[in-house]
């Protein structure tokens, strides 16, 4: 009975957590949605801290002219000056596509404590899909989940990109 128990609360316990995590990919969902209104690749991010979202981002590199200007960075540029310190390391960051090598680094440099993406990017994604950067030895380990709400992370980005072929 004792073992039904404890099998009962992890179950609880697991289903919490993916419960929470889709809430904040959602999140992030609607500013891909937003990035995608400004004509922008649709790629949102949402930075959490104890529960609470301290900031969010979507894509701006048409818009601003910047090729830095991705999700993750901004949603990083924001939480930091919310905080007072470049230092995320109590941190969760949401983004809908697997980072890049320059999401990677600074996601590494800003000390996030854990990474969740949803859409795999076979062409560009650093966190397994084309290499890894987080199993590097740098001085800060970040812990990388992927696939959370993949198929709605997935499927604005193909829609995305099949309008923009239609169109050219």
């Amino acid at each position: 009975m004792k073992y039904l128990l404890t099998k009962i609360k992890n179950y609880c316990i697991l289903f919490a957590v993916i419960m929470i995590n889709e809430k904040f990919m959602s999140l992030a969902l609607s500013k891909a949605k937003l990035a995608q209104k400004h004509d922008e690749v649709p790629v949102g991010a949402v930075i959490v801290k104890d529960g609470i979202v301290i900031s969010t981002g979507y894509n701006r590199r048409e818009k601003t002219n910047c090729p830095t200007a991705h999700a993750e960075v901004i949603a990083i540029r924001k939480a930091a000056k919310t905080l007072g310190s470049w230092r995320l390391a109590d941190c969760d960051l949401y983004v809908t596509l697997e980072p890049c090598a320059m999401c990677a680094g600074a996601i590494i440099q800003s000390r996030i404590a854990n990474l969740y993406f949803g859409a795999y990017d076979s062409k560009a994604g650093c966190a397994g899909s084309v290499m890894n950067i987080f199993d590097h030895n740098f001085n800060h380990k970040v812990s990388v989940s992927g696939g959370i709400l993949e198929k709605d992370c997935s499927s604005i980005l193909t829609k995305y990109f099949r309008t923009k072929r239609i169109k050219k």
